[in-house]
C-alpha cells in the first residue's frame, strides 16, 4: 500500500515537471488580444506559441511573434516581423519599405497611415520592427511606446491556431 502511494506521488511529480518544462521552454498557449492582426488571427482566437524554435535561430520576416507589451505585467502583444536586424525601414504614402523595398502587402486595410516614423530607421543588430497585420488598429515599431523589438524580447512565434475550432489550423507567414 505505501508503495503505491509513493509511486503515485512519483508519478503525480514527473508529471507536473515535465508539464512545468513544456510551458517554459517548449510552448505555451496564449490568446489574442484585440483586432490588431485580423485578418490572420482575431480578437480572443486561442494559439500556441512555439518557444523552442528561437533557441536555435532567428526570427524571419513576415513571422508572427509574440512580445512583452511596453506597459509589462500580463500585456504581450502579437505581431509581424517586417524587418530584420541590420535593415533599414521607411514608410512613405502608406507603404513600407525595407532596404528600399516594398515589402509585401498582407494588411487588412493596405495602408501604414498614420506613423510616428518620419524618417528612415536602421535597426541595430538586435532590433526587429514588427507591424500589425489590421494597421488602423495596432499599436506598433511605427510608434515610439512599442519601437523596435529587441531579439531578447521575443518570446516566441505562434504556430497553431486552437480556438475557435472552426479556424483551427497551422499559421503560416
Amino acid at each position: 500500500m505505501f508503495k503505491s502511494i509513493i509511486r503515485l506521488l512519483v508519478t503525480i511529480l514527473i508529471t507536473i515537471a515535465f508539464a512545468f518544462l513544456m510551458i517554459t521552454y517548449v510552448g505555451e498557449r496564449t490568446k489574442v488580444s484585440g483586432h490588431s492582426m485580423e485578418p490572420q488571427l482575431h480578437d480572443q482566437d486561442q494559439v500556441l506559441l512555439d518557444k523552442l524554435t528561437y533557441c536555435f535561430r532567428n526570427p524571419k520576416r513576415y513571422e508572427i511573434i509574440v512580445f512583452p507589451g511596453p506597459e509589462g505585467g500580463d500585456q504581450f502583444f502579437v505581431k509581424r516581423v517586417i524587418a530584420l536586424p541590420g535593415e533599414t525601414v521607411k514608410i512613405a504614402k502608406g507603404k513600407v519599405y525595407v532596404n528600399n523595398k516594398e515589402v509585401k502587402d498582407y494588411s487588412k486595410d493596405h495602408t501604414t497611415d498614420p506613423c510616428e516614423l518620419k524618417s528612415e530607421l536602421h535597426l541595430k543588430s538586435d532590433e526587429y520592427f514588427v507591424l500589425g497585420d489590421n494597421r488602423d488598429n495596432s499599436n506598433d515599431s511605427r510608434y515610439k511606446e512599442v519601437g523596435t523589438v529587441k531579439r531578447a524580447e521575443i518570446t516566441g512565434r505562434v504556430v497553431f491556431r486552437f480556438y475557435p475550432w472552426k479556424s483551427a489550423g497551422v499559421i503560416r507567414p
